[in-house]
């Protein structure tokens, strides 16, 4: 049994505005919601309580679990090792095909039915051995407050903090949250206006000007995501569009990963998308200049290996999230002709491999126990 959810707490946060109509805006995200007494954002975890903005998710998980970090994804960061990762519930978007629609739709209280302390996680994440602490499964955006103190505890126990986010950020408190994260990956969900708006209900430009933010004033490490939908984002048009603004304005050392999506939340009509239009995905980017491009959800060795883009050396060579080989020289450097590969690397890489290992934790690392049976 997990920790009975705890009643709901309505922590303080900064980014809001009282309006003259009396209503109080949200300012952590584009949406701005204006809420009067009671109401709640469309993310339902942010709400207007005693004429401010609380945050009532705050100390709550949907639940954690230690995975490989190649699975947030991160191919470029700490390769092999294991992450702590949780969410909490809510969103900010509203994709039609959201694959975690059963943690960020949520509005069951009981989905939180984890709680523990910022100190609790990062003491649980170092005996656990992980080398990092992902916010995941729902947006970080909406439950900012609670995984900036999460960070904060786990900087202090040599811990590192990864963002997975669908980049939907206002600039002020972007700022501030990012300030806090050693490595994201973000979603570029599509490269269309119509897709973002019609189907998630946000706006792309935002989500560009926060990549651009990321690539240009932080020292963040990220990388992109885009689940590849049939008949949706897929088309050789959109695709050779976004690779090529990611290389002009991102660079050509971001990885981009072309994911595979299967039928879930209100886009059950949709095939699964073939193996061959990532393929295709990838191609397209490496052709348009993008030097490190994965494939993800299918099992395809080529497009889970890195490569060196000046000799072609196999770097880390993938089998699904298990690392076959490993041929960088101290200091991240091809073994073959010593060109750096961009990323966070060590000298040797983990060997946590595929694993994924549910845990629950409680108020004090020690009652970080592994899930068995």
């Amino acid at each position: 049994m997990g920790v009975m959810a705890t009643p709901e707490q309505h922590h303080p946060t900064r980014y809001w505005t009282m309006l003259a109509d009396g209503r109080v805006q949200c300012d952590v995200c584009p949406r701005e919601c204006k809420l009067r007494e009671g109401q709640r954002g469309l993310c339902f975890v942010r709400m207007r309580a005693d004429d401010r903005i609380v945050l009532t998710t705050y100390g709550r998980s949907s639940g954690y679990c230690v995975d490989p970090i190649e699975k947030k994804p991160l191919n470029h960061f700490l390769p092999g090792t294991p992450v702590l990762s949780f969410g909490t519930a809510g969103c900010n978007l509203s994709c039609k095909f959201c694959q975690n629609w059963d943690i960020s739709k949520s509005r069951e209280q009981d989905t939180l039915a984890d709680s523990a302390s910022p100190e609790a996680i990062a003491q649980a994440a170092s005996r656990l051995g992980c080398r990092s602490v992902a916010y995941t499964y729902n947006d970080p955006a909406i439950f900012m407050e609670y995984a900036i103190d999460v960070a904060q505890a786990c900087a202090e126990h040599g811990v590192k903090s990864v963002a997975v986010s669908a980049g939907f950020h206002s600039p002020r408190p972007r700022a501030e949250f990012y300030r806090h994260m050693h490595a994201a990956n973000i979603d570029l969900k599509a490269f269309s206006e119509r897709f973002y708006w019609k189907i998630c209900g946000a706006h792309l430009n935002d989500v560009l000007d926060t990549l651009v933010y990321l690539k240009h004033e932080t020292d963040v490490w990220f990388e992109l995501t885009t689940l590849l939908i049939p008949g949706e984002n897929d088309g050789d048009e959109e695709l050779h569009g976004m690779t090529q603004w990611v290389v002009e304005h991102l660079g050509c050392d971001v990885p981009m990963h072309f994911t595979a999506f299967h039928p879930d939340w209100k886009m059950l009509d949709r095939p699964h998308t073939p193996p061959a239009t990532l393929t295709r995905a990838r191609r397209i980017a490496l052709d348009n200049g993008v030097r490190y491009a994965y494939t993800g959800n299918v099992h395809d060795a080529r497009g889970g290996t890195t490569f060196c883009h000046n000799c072609g050396h196999a770097l880390i060579v993938r089998d699904w999230y298990e690392l076959e080989a490993w041929n960088l020289s101290a200091g991240g450097l091809c073994s073959r002709c010593s060109t750096p590969l961009p990323g966070v690397f060590e000298e040797q890489p983990g060997n946590w491999g595929r694993r994924r290992m549910p845990v629950r934790l409680q108020t004090a690392a020690r009652d970080a126990q592994p899930v068995t049976g």
